[in-house]
């Protein structure tokens, strides 16, 4: 799978949040639940100061097998109190692109990303979506060095 090198500056992301691991059994459910919340559930519109149009699924917070699950979106300046605020660390990040369904593209493409022997910082990852098209979308995947 093909990938580019790009670095980043810092982000901040306000979303949804939970915390699961890839051995929960209720992992995809968790994942699955935060963007149902997100979109039909209205918790976007509740966003403020959007940076773009993109949503992001972020990844961190990296604790043996647990991590923080938020979906969200970049703002330019953090101002909802009553949701999670993270902040997407600046630094080298490998960026994967991808197109197609928008559960299946990004399924087979972390799939792809674990067999890679990437010197991952574990720092954060995140996916970026590009459109809402549910079956012909445009992810960015960015996995931090």
């Amino acid at each position: 799978m093909k990938y580019e090198i790009v670095e980043l500056e810092p982000k901040t992301v306000v979303g949804i949040s939970a915390v699961t691991s890839n051995n929960d059994p209720e992992m995809q459910k968790k994942i699955g639940d935060l963007w149902t919340r997100l979109y039909p559930g209205g918790e976007i519109a509740k966003i403020k100061n959007r940076a773009n149009s993109f949503a992001i699924g972020l990844y961190s917070d990296y604790e043996g097998d647990n991590y923080c699950v938020t979906a969200g979106c970049e703002v330019t300046e953090a101002d909802n109190d009553d949701m999670v605020i993270k902040t997407i660390p600046g630094g080298k990040y490998a960026k994967f692109s991808v197109r197609g369904n928008m559960v299946d593209a990004v399924a087979e493409a972390w799939e792809e990303i674990w067999k890679m022997n990437l010197e991952r910082s574990y720092k954060a990852d995140f996916e970026e979506y590009l459109n809402e098209d549910f079956e012909n979308a445009e992810i960015n995947l960015y996995i931090s060095l």
